[in-house]
């Protein structure tokens, strides 16, 4: 499928890189929101951000409603997101990211999140989820943002060999939205 090949894969600079805000969303930023949600579907995943595209600007593109690739699409763009509160028990479940196609790992995060981040009109949103998909998409989402990686929530003996596995999966023709469930 077409977005897969634009999606920037581990080992690459851009995805250990701290994004620049956005300071005026125009049609660039428009066009680049619409060709990540094509890349996204086209991917199968519930989120991308703008690193995994190339492109180093706080931008974040989530549907966690389609998901499976089932649902209908009900999708959120956020420009310049913030995580303004992230509490509650933490919570650990199987994450993948199109960035690192052929394996998931076990990532604990807070199981509660609230965002703030301006829209494509401009206009602040806010955005609170918890103990669900959409908890999880947004805090692994906007740490792309800020150049931090899935395994880089991984202890070090984890991390090493969650990027053993990913290699071999590469190695092995993984492409990005494939994910292993082991």
């Amino acid at each position: 499928m077409s977005g897969m090949k634009d999606i920037v894969c581990a080992p690459d600079d851009r995805l250990m890189t701290e994004c620049a805000p956005i300071e005026r969303v125009d049609g660039s930023v428009k066009a680049l929101a619409k060709r990540m949600l094509k890349d996204m579907y086209a991917s199968d995943g519930c989120g991308l951000a703008a690193p995994q595209v190339g492109a180093l600007v706080q931008l974040v593109v989530i549907d966690v409603d389609h998901a499976d690739g089932e649902g209908s699409k009900n999708p959120y763009v956020l420009v310049n997101p913030k995580v303004v509160v992230a509490d509650g028990p933490e919570r650990t479940t199987s994450e993948g990211c199109l960035s690192f196609p052929g394996i998931s790992v076990e990532v604990s995060r807070p199981s509660h999140v609230v965002v703030e981040a301006r829209n494509l009109d401009g206009d602040l949103m806010r955005y609170e989820a918890q103990d669900n998909l959409l908890a999880v998409c947004l805090q692994h989402e906007i740490d792309h943002l800020h150049g931090i990686t899935m395994v880089d929530h991984l202890s070090p003996a984890k991390r090493i060999a969650a990027l053993r596995d990913y290699q071999e999966a590469v190695a092995a023709g993984a492409l990005p939205g494939e994910t292993s469930t082991e």
